[in-house]
């Protein structure tokens, strides 16, 4: 399997962010702009949290607050999962679903490199099962052809 800093270079290491002090609202209409699932929460350079479709869900909605009148920094998610760039995709598909996690930041020291989502994940591992079928059919197509 592939490392998730090799998955990176293909998808992009385009980061979609907020700071703490923007609205909600302003994080939601970024999200739908870009058409991301959740931003990295950026401070002064440095990763201080993540705040996702789910957070406004449950802590903006539910809670009959308003998107415009929340900050970012009320309702995102502090304690932030990362991982390095050589972890496989298998291994951050076993963290995302024991942590029920879908967005994963990429973490070089205290840079931000990246950031995955579930999608992305599973999206390349069904294509590397593509092409191990595919090896295992010419094998065979070349194993009967004798």
């Amino acid at each position: 399997m592939i490392t998730v800093g090799k998955l990176l270079e293909k998808k992009g290491k385009d980061v979609w962010q907020v700071t703490p002090d923007d609205t909600v609202y302003n994080a939601i209409k970024r999200m739908e702009n870009k058409h991301v699932g959740a931003l990295a929460v950026v401070d002064g350079g440095k990763l201080v949290g993540i705040v996702s479709e789910r957070d406004y869900a449950r802590k903006v909605i539910l809670k009959n607050r308003t998107s415009k009148d929340t900050l970012v920094k009320e309702i995102m998610t502090n304690d932030v999962i990362s991982v390095l760039p050589e972890r496989t995709i298998g291994e951050c598909l076993v963290m995302m679903n024991e942590c029920r996690i879908r967005h994963l930041p990429i973490m070089q020291g205290d840079h931000l490199e990246g950031m995955i989502s579930i999608g992305d994940v599973v999206k390349e591992i069904i294509r590397e099962q593509k092409y191990t079928i595919q090896q295992l059919e010419n094998n065979i197509s070349w194993a009967e052809s004798y």
